[in-house]
């Protein structure tokens, strides 16, 4: 009962009782009483997000609320309290087939307003089962007409589709669609391994195929190091020189050399290399006179 009503009904309360006690006038509390009851059940109170839908003898009369309106008793009847608050709904769908015929366990929540209160109230009889129902047909048409490649991979996109259709199958009833949401696609166990097989194929032939372009691209510099190598003897006796000292500074090992590579990388040695390349490359040909 609302509490209002009954806080303005007590005064006329109160005066049938004075009435009837003290006044001793039988008339006079019968006109209070009724007054005190037509007051109780005609002062209605709607809250903030709450529309009421009165009918008048049957007829729609109006949507009041939210506030205080009044309405006649007997005569009016008040058929539906209509939440326009955003309202969740939950809804499942098990073992349900994919187009390539994969069963998956999809959940989802549907989010919506009932914004027209006098359709919502109107148009069906009950719009949240409704609501239930609509969606979850229509996440089960979804499915059926889905790769399960899609499903796992682009949900934003399954998402738009699912507000697309259910929304139109309520805006009938007055009910607007805000925004759906796909928790979660479980599928079998046994697929689950397949896929979890076939991943690590692919990530495994992607590292062979990576090696392998390494491979070649090293197999192309070092094709490229030992033709500038060969046209250049004292760079290679240079960059052996160099390998020794590297090693030897590193790891502090004693290395054991031929005595031929020790001639090699004389340093006199490689001098003279030095200028016998400098000279040869420096002076001409000299041809033969006639």
């Amino acid at each position: 009962m609302n509490p209002i009503a009954i806080a303005a009904s007590l005064p006329f309360f109160a005066g049938a009782a004075l009435a009837f006690a003290v006044v001793r006038a039988p008339i006079i509390g019968v006109v209070f009483l009724v007054l005190a009851v037509i007051v109780l059940y005609s002062l209605q109170m709607a809250r903030q997000w709450e529309k009421a839908v009165v009918l008048r003898a049957g007829k729609l009369s109006g949507v009041y609320g939210p506030g205080l309106f009044f309405i006649v008793p007997v005569i009016d009847q008040i058929t539906a309290w209509i939440d326009q608050r955003i309202q969740t709904t939950a809804v499942n769908a098990e073992q349900a087939l994919t187009r390539d015929t994969v069963p998956v366990n999809v959940d989802a929540i549907i989010f919506w307003i009932a914004q027209d209160a006098q359709r919502a109230a109107l148009e069906i009889t009950d719009y949240k089962t409704a609501v239930q129902r609509v969606a979850q047909t229509s996440l089960r048409e979804m499915i059926g007409s889905s790769m399960l490649s899609e499903l796992l991979s682009d949900r934003q996109a399954a998402d738009r589709r699912l507000k697309e259709e259910i929304g139109k199958k309520t805006a009938e009833w007055g009910i607007t669609v805000s925004s759906v949401e796909i928790r979660d696609v479980a599928i079998p166990d046994a697929l689950q391994d397949a896929m979890s097989r076939q991943a690590q194929a692919e990530r495994e032939r992607q590292a062979r195929v990576i090696l392998g372009s390494a491979e070649e691209e090293v197999a192309q510099r070092f094709v490229a190091a030992a033709k500038l190598y060969g046209d250049n003897p004292v760079a290679l006796q240079l960059r052996a020189m160099n390998i020794v000292y590297e090693t030897t500074k590193e790891r502090g090992a004693t290395i054991l050399m031929p005595s031929g590579m020790v001639d090699a990388m004389n340093p006199a040695g490689i001098m003279g290399l030095a200028s016998l390349v400098q000279s040869t490359t420096s002076t001409p040909p000299k041809t033969p006179s006639a």
